[in-house]
């Protein structure tokens, strides 16, 4: 039974697109300065054809690669996560989500504080989440006010200990700030649920309890279109969360890269039993959540050798005709200036029985979308023109 499995390795570009100048940019290469820098063992990915996709040092190139390679174009008007997944989905944005670099308006505080009940907030700034909650979490048990910040993504954080904002609250305060404050010209992308958990001598989020109440996408992504077409869809990682559930029958959370694999390996074997037409969509968050926003070279490399070894089990769970995708969201690379994404390439492997092909620069992340219907034979006037060539 026909199986299309998508593993976004997020944050894991390939060079810096033409229109990198306009995002502060230019010489972005987070596989390139990597490879440069620490020589990772990624005999799998080479296999498949990563080293044929453009020169990367270590990384030889397959004389024939096992899957079709090629490097996606992001054209959507943004570089976070969001709006990459929501382009590989077939939506492409031309506005993009609202940040706040220097933190948010008085006035968009002031209108949370009103929804919310909460006398103050402290924080409100872009900050590490876990060096503001280092910071302000003593303050924020004394006094009951919650730690509000942002990042280089469109995204509000609430970030509150459970001792002192019970979780339901904290969940209902952001449900709330996502549908009465967080709208119209300061719609972001996301508000975060950040509760954590400790004392002064070490307070530690909790990430199970995390929740991510997500901008609705502005027409049905690929996910509810096959579903629709009675193709069973599962999300793994933070997939569903980009999205607010829409188009998924399953929504698998997980904490870490490994836990990503051993889930999509599950979903997969399921899948294979079922008999049923399944789209699996995972997210791989730790080289872009604990490496590439730490400027950590080396965890990234790491974390790219561990990946690359899972690539085999994938393979051998797979049945015949199905499709493996392998790409990313954006860039985020750890040797570069700053700790934010980047406006990158991302890299395409496509494995299926017969692929080895060239397939080129694609215009867009919204390819994906196109190929993924292509394959269930499904209808949609979603944007994206279909790379696979079977």
């Amino acid at each position: 039974m026909p199986i299309f499995v998508t593993i976004v390795l997020d944050g894991v570009g390939i060079g810096a697109q033409p229109d990198a100048d306009l995002f502060g940019d230019v010489g972005a290469d987070t596989l390139g300065h990597i490879c440069q820098a620490t020589s990772p063992r990624l005999d799998n990915l080479a296999r498949l054809g990563l080293g044929a996709i453009k020169p990367l040092a270590g990384i030889p190139s397959a004389d024939r690669p096992e899957a079709d390679f090629g490097m996606m174009t992001e054209v959507s008007a943004g570089k976070d996560s969001t709006t990459g997944h929501w382009e590989l989905a077939g939506i492409i944005l031309d506005r993009a989500f609202p940040t706040y670099p220097n933190g948010f308006p008085e006035t968009l505080i002031l209108s949370f504080l009103e929804v919310s009940g909460f006398g103050g907030v402290l924080g409100n700034e872009a900050a590490s989440g876990t060096e503001i909650i280092a910071r302000l979490g003593d303050e924020h048990r004394e006094t009951g006010y919650p730690i509000v910040y942002t990042s280089a993504d469109s995204v509000f954080q609430v970030a509150a200990h459970v001792d002192t904002v019970p979780l339901d609250q904290l969940y209902d305060v952001c449900r709330l700030a996502r549908d009465e404050v967080l709208i119209g010209d300061h719609a972001v992308g996301r508000v975060i649920a950040r509760p954590f958990t400790g004392d002064s001598s070490h307070y530690q989020r909790i990430s199970e309890e995390r929740k991510d109440f997500s901008l609705l996408p502005p027409q049905s992504p690929i996910q509810e279109v096959l579903r629709n077409a009675q193709v069973r869809t599962i999300a793994v990682g933070k997939i569903g969360d980009l999205f607010a559930g829409i188009g998924f029958d399953d929504v698998r959370k997980t904490r870490s890269n490994a836990e990503g694999v051993r889930s999509t390996l599950e979903a997969i074997q399921e899948a294979a039993r079922s008999n049923k037409p399944t789209f699996i969509w995972t997210n791989l968050v730790d080289f872009d959540q604990e490496y590439g926003h730490r400027n950590d070279v080396e965890g990234f490399a790491r974390a790219l050798e561990e990946f690359d070894a899972a690539i085999p089990a994938f393979e051998s769970a797979l049945p015949e005709d199905s499709v493996l995708v392998i790409t990313a969201d954006h860039g985020n690379d750890p040797a570069f200036p700053g700790t934010d994404h980047c406006r990158e390439y991302v890299p395409l492997l496509v494995r299926y029985d017969g692929s080895g092909s060239d397939i080129g620069v694609r215009t867009t992340f919204a390819d994906h979308a196109a190929s993924a219907a292509d394959y269930y034979k499904v209808e949609t006037t979603l944007a994206g023109t279909s790379f696979l060539s079977r």
